[in-house]
């Protein structure tokens, strides 16, 4: 596969990310009280395809940050690693939360804070996806500061989530209150502080495509002119 091949990839699937995460988040709170079996089984469905699409983008993350600057393989082996990571504890959560839904049968219940596995998921859902995240977003923002491989932008925004992310990680002595703000499994852990990695990854991928672009015009450009050029 080229470079430009890898790059389009990388772009398309970091804006796909940002669009699932974008439907996902009103399933979480588009009912009061327990959501009906379907919102769960969506909420899982979702959580499933954009966990395979980070695996992509952050595959070709990773790799363009390793053609820009060699020195940074390490760098781009633990951004590697750390979504990795974070991709199995979305997929464990999200399996954890649908098989709530099926132990239930006709009971709606919510399966984030409801039922025999609720309780083991908590951390899943919080404290262990913003060290994760946070590990990720340091070392990408150091990665795109030493390579230029993306906007300096990006990689400013990417340790800026990444400390709010970590600030959310003593979170589990709070208790396990959802409504509120700060709790091991609260909103603004769960849901607020969790949505800008996603989010950072959509603004990446778009300004991935829109390089891209340009770069496509100006080989276009450039081509009638190196053809007068030899005639």
């Amino acid at each position: 596969m080229t470079d430009v091949n890898v790059a389009r990839l990388t772009g398309i699937a970091g804006v796909l990310i940002g669009v699932g995460s974008t439907l996902l988040v009103p399933l979480y709170f588009a009912f009061p009280g327990a959501p009906p079996s379907w919102t769960v089984l969506t909420r899982g469905l979702i959580n499933i395809v954009t966990a395979a699409l980070m695996i992509v983008f952050i595959t070709g993350f990773s790799y363009q940050i390793r053609r820009a600057e060699a020195s940074c393989d390490w760098t781009a082996s633990l951004i590697s690693a750390a979504v990795m990571a974070y991709v199995v504890v979305i997929l464990t959560a999200t399996s954890l939360e649908v098989g709530a839904a099926f132990e239930a049968q006709s009971i709606s219940i919510d399966p984030t804070i409801d039922g025999p596995l609720a309780k083991g998921s908590i951390l899943l859902h919080g404290s262990i996806t913003r060290i994760l995240t946070a590990v990720a977003l340091f070392a990408a923002g150091h990665a795109v500061m030493v390579t230029r491989a993306f906007p300096a932008w990006s990689g400013r925004a990417a340790q800026v989530i990444a400390v709010f992310n970590l600030s959310f990680v003593p979170s589990l002595f709070w208790g396990t209150d959802p409504a509120r703000f700060y709790s091991a499994i609260g909103w603004g852990n769960t849901a607020f502080a969790a949505i800008w990695f996603p989010y950072w990854t959509t603004a990446v991928g778009v300004g991935i495509l829109s390089q891209a672009s340009r770069h496509r015009s100006l080989r276009q450009q450039s081509s009638p002119t190196m053809r007068h050029g030899r005639a």
